[in-house]
C-alpha cells in the first residue's frame, strides 16, 4: 500500500497546502469518529480510558520533540496562546529588549509587540530575507539588555529553515532566552528541544502534523518553570488535580501548570492517531520524501521559468517552496489553480506549494501541468 492510500482525499482535489491546513489521516478519522459513537454510547463511563489517549499523546509529543519527559508536554489550544504565555510570563522590565524577523506569522509577532508595548520593552526587527546569515542576522542585534530571542523554525512564507541549533547554542549560557514557533517543522523534519537548546516552543496541530486545530504543543526547559508566571488558573492546574475537596493548593510540578482547565479530549484522540502515524513512518523517512518532492517541484517550476523565491541550499528547505510565475501576477495564477483543485496559498508575493510525505508523484506531475496550461493560456 503506498502511504497516499493512509488518506481519502477527494479525488479532486491535490493537496499542496500542508502548509496552511492538512488534511487528516484515515486513522484519525476512524479515531476521533469512534470517540464520538463512545462519548455517545457511554459518556463518561470511559473516562479513565480517555486519560489513557492522553498520556499516550504527551509520549508522542516527547518523542516528536526530543524531550526529557512526557511530563514536559503540555497541551495548549494554539501556537498563539503559546508564545503569549511566554510573551506575559516573563518579568519584563522597562528597557530590556527582543529580537525577532520582521517576517514572522502573526502568531509569533503580536504577542512580542502587545507585551512590549504592556512593559515598554523594545522590539529589534531583523530582515531575514535579506542576508545569507540569517542567525547571524539575529544575533548580532543581541545585547545585555536582550532578555529573550524568538524565531519560526521554518518561516511560512519564504520557506527559509533557520537553524535551531545555532541559535540555541549561541545563547545558551547567555541571559537570552530562546522561544520557537515550530508550527512550520513539527511533523515535517525532526527537532531536538535538547539538542538545540531551546527554552520555550508551540506549534498548533493542524500543519505537519496532520492534526485539528484547537490543540498544540508546548514545551518549556523544565528549569525555566518557576521563571514563567501563569496568568491561567483552574482544577487541572495544581499538583493534585482531582482531589476537589482540598482548599490549600500548589502548582503542578510538571508542564500541566500550563493547562488550566479541561483538555480538548476529542483533540487529543485526533493528534494521537495523527503523531501516531509519523511514529510509524519515521521522521528520517518523512524527511526524505518530502525533499525529494520538494525537489520535484523545484526543477519543474524552473523549466516553466518561475522564480524560485524559496533559498535554495537543501540545509535552508523544509517543506515549503515559493515560486512567482514569469509574467502573470501571482494573485491570479493562485485563484486559478485553487478554482482547478490545486491546494496552495498565496504567500510572500509568490505561490506557496507544501507536499507532505504521502503526496504521490502523479499528484505533483498533475499540478505542474495545470500550472503550465495556467501560463500557457496567458495572452
Amino acid at each position: 500500500m503506498s502511504y497516499s492510500e493512509l488518506f481519502e482525499l477527494n479525488p479532486s482535489l491535490i493537496h499542496l497546502n500542508h502548509a496552511g491546513i492538512s488534511p487528516w489521516p484515515r486513522a484519525t478519522v476512524k479515531a476521533v469518529t469512534q470517540f464520538a459513537y463512545e462519548n455517545a454510547s457511554w459518556s463518561s463511563r470511559r473516562y479513565e480510558m480517555w486519560l489513557q489517549e492522553e498520556w499516550e499523546l504527551r509520549e508522542l509529543g516527547r518523542w516528536l520533540l526530543d524531550a526529557e519527559s512526557k511530563d514536559e508536554i503540555a497541551f495548549l489550544k494554539n501556537t498563539s496562546e503559546g508564545v503569549s504565555a511566554v510573551a506575559f510570563g516573563l518579568d519584563w522590565k522597562a528597557g530590556d529588549n527582543i529580537v525577532l524577523a520582521r517576517e514572522e506569522f502573526p502568531s509569533n509577532r503580536i504577542p512580542w509587540e502587545a507585551a512590549a508595548t504592556q512593559h515598554s520593552v523594545e522590539i529589534r526587527w531583523v530582515d531575514v530575507n535579506a542576508t545569507d546569515a540569517p542567525e547571524q542576522a539575529l544575533l548580532g542585534q543581541v545585547d545585555s539588555r536582550t532578555r529573550l530571542l524568538t524565531t519560526s523554525s521554518v518561516h511560512y512564507a519564504s520557506g527559509l529553515k533557520m537553524d535551531l541549533s545555532l541559535l540555541g547554542h549561541a545563547l545558551h549560557d547567555t541571559p537570552t532566552l530562546f522561544c520557537v514557533d515550530a508550527i512550520q517543522s513539527l511533523g515535517a523534519h525532526s527537532l531536538s528541544v535538547r539538542e538545540s537548546k531551546i527554552d520555550f516552543l508551540a506549534a498548533d496541530a493542524h500543519k505537519w502534523m496532520l492534526g485539528p486545530e484547537g490543540i498544540a504543543l508546548f514545551w518549556v526547559r523544565p528549569e525555566l518553570y518557576e521563571r514563567l508566571g501563569l496568568s491561567q488558573y483552574g482544577w487541572h492546574m495544581v499538583a493534585r488535580a482531582g482531589h476537589y475537596e482540598e482548599t490549600v493548593w500548589e502548582v503542578a510540578p510538571d508542564a500541566r501548570r500550563f493547562e488550566c482547565g479541561s483538555l480538548n479530549t476529542l483533540g487529543i484522540y485526533a493528534l494521537r492517531a495523527s503523531l501516531n502515524l509519523l511514529h510509524e513512518v519515521g521522521m528520517i523517512e518523512i524527511e526524505e520524501r518530502i525533499a525529494d518532492r520538494i525537489q520535484q517541484l523545484d526543477q519543474s517550476l524552473r523549466a516553466l521559468e518561475c522564480r524560485i523565491l524559496t533559498p535554495s541550499e537543501p540545509n535552508r528547505r523544509a517543506g515549503i517552496l515559493t515560486f512567482a510565475p514569469p509574467r502573470q501576477e501571482s494573485e491570479e495564477v493562485y485563484k486559478q489553480l485553487l478554482e482547478r483543485g490545486i491546494l496552495c496559498a498565496a504567500r510572500g508575493g509568490g505561490i506557496r506549494f507544501s507536499p507532505h510525505f504521502y503526496t504521490p508523484a502523479n499528484a505533483l506531475q498533475f499540478a505542474l501541468e495545470t500550472l503550465q496550461e495556467i501560463l500557457d493560456s496567458d495572452p
